[in-house]
């Protein structure tokens, strides 16, 4: 395959070449045209001059994108208002299915890729990190002459990141023709053959991987750090603290047609005790932290206690959510209203999904603040969806802090980040935390995110019979 000429609003790439023999790995920066570069492989159409030699007959992309579009077409067929339980969508099985494999195959493919458990469950059910592995093995099923792997170990936890590593390996062995995009450089596969940097849309250096690995392009990508000087937003006024603990849970559970997810939860989360989350795909991290916003139904059922409100004792959800800022892939998902970048941030101000009503002069202003800290100053006015999706993912991150509340909860914050947004958002968490006026709920995969502010560690762990267990310990 050639690419003769591909320039577009986002890429202006020519003559380049990618054989069936080489295993190619691009590497670029948020907004550096990787969607658009999978777009166009696809045969999607865009407006510009794509010319392709030798263009792939079929090829299958897998990422944020295809997720979100999954998302939605689930939703669309969400039959809960006409049975006598929740939809959870279409299961694990019947997804592989729609790809026109035999079931026999499905369920082997899946036993293979470490899925098996999934097949008989609901995906709106799923993790993130579950979700992305069914549809990657979906798309592999189809059998396309190139499969597309956008920010593939992204959600992952350790044991599943090295698990899809060695699968791709050895697809790529088995003949799968494959190109992985990654945005960084520790997610280089280290069995690609070929590696491409890609920003603003240009090449800065392709070829063999150990040649590019050697090139001053790469050295200043894998320079990135923290930024040296960093001052937040003046925090808004802060309404009387409420009752202490912040977080209370009595012998916590949560169950699903009689399968408990976890149970026999017992945590208190005090003022300033910033807490590191950890554990498996699916064990629950990200159900405990709906219970917390009241976005999971079952945190009614629960013994639960938020800043001195129990659940369901008459609270106004909104009582709890003005101390809250959030941001997780299914926020991520959800924020689908069309809206600008600069309203979506103010949206956080109001604990809603777009903005319903007029914003003051001071939040406006903090608005632009954060956008300006984010880099995001110059996009303020346009759509929100617009964005690629780590742009998007900074953009929700800035919402969930430019009210500094008592309680920040981040859910996989820096996943679809590259590595200098994501220094830039730990630096101000860090930041944050030192004010102490916010208290961090942090969940992560990534080992390099263990911070020092963190004052708990929180890790699920799960065991033989399937049922997550809970460690709590002091750190620092």
């Amino acid at each position: 395959m050639r690419i003769q000429k591909l320039q577009t609003n986002a890429l202006h790439l020519s003559d380049w070449d990618l054989l069936p023999e080489q295993i190619w790995c691009v590497l670029g920066n948020n907004a550096s045209g990787k969607s658009q570069l999978a777009a166009a492989l696809c045969g999607e159409p865009l407006a510009g001059e794509v010319q392709i030699e030798d263009a792939p007959i079929s090829a299958a992309w897998v990422g944020f994108e295809t997720l979100q579009s999954q998302y939605e077409a689930q939703l669309a067929q969400d039959d809960t208002d006409f049975l006598d339980r929740q939809d959870h969508g279409s299961t694990g099985l019947e997804l592989l299915l729609e790809s026109g494999a035999e079931e026999s195959q499905a369920r082997r493919e899946a036993e293979k890729f470490g899925i098996a458990e999934l097949l008989d469950r609901g995906c709106r059910l799923f993790s993130s990190g579950e979700l992305r592995r069914v549809q990657i093995l979906a798309e592999w099923l189809r059998q396309p002459d190139l499969l597309i792997l956008d920010e593939p170990f992204d959600a992952l936890d350790v044991q599943a990141y090295a698990e899809c590593s060695a699968l791709f390996q050895k697809l790529a062995a088995e003949g799968q023709r494959l190109l992985l995009l990654v945005n960084r450089v520790d997610d280089i596969a280290p069995w690609a053959s070929h590696l491409a940097l890609l920003q603003d849309g240009r090449l800065l250096a392709h070829g063999p991987r150990s040649d590019v690995l050697k090139t001053e392009a790469f050295q200043r990508i894998s320079a990135a750090a923290s930024p040296s000087s960093l001052e937040l937003p003046p925090p808004p006024p802060l309404d009387s603290p409420p009752t202490r603990p912040l977080v209370k849970i009595e012998n916590g559970s949560v169950n699903y047609e009689g399968v408990a997810q976890f149970a026999g939860f017992d945590w208190t989360l005090e003022a300033g005790e910033h807490t590191l989350i950890t554990g498996p795909n699916g064990c629950g991290k990200s159900t405990l932290l709906a219970l917390l916003t009241g976005d999971h139904p079952q945190c009614y059922t629960n013994h639960l206690e938020i800043f001195g409100y129990r659940r369901g004792s008459g609270e106004s959800i909104w009582d709890i959510k003005r101390h809250i800022g959030y941001v997780s892939p299914s926020l991520h998902r959800d924020y689908r209203v069309s809206c600008s970048v600069e309203t979506a941030v103010l949206s956080g101000f109001h604990d809603s999904i777009g903005l319903y009503q007029a914003p003051s002069a001071q939040e406006v202003a903090s608005a632009r603040q954060w956008l300006e800290l984010f880099q995001l100053q110059s996009l303020a006015s346009r759509p929100f969806r617009s964005l690629s999706y780590g742009q998007q993912r900074l953009t929700l991150i800035a919402r969930a802090l430019a009210k500094q509340p008592l309680l920040v909860i981040l859910d996989e914050p820096t996943q679809g980040l590259d590595d200098l947004n994501r220094h830039l958002v730990l630096a101000c968490l860090q930041q944050l935390a030192a004010l102490q006026r916010t208290t961090l709920l942090f969940v992560s995969h990534r080992q390099d995110e263990h911070l020092p502010l963190f004052k708990k560690h929180l890790d699920f762990q799960a065991n033989l019979e399937k049922s997550p267990r809970f460690k709590i310990r002091k750190l620092n």
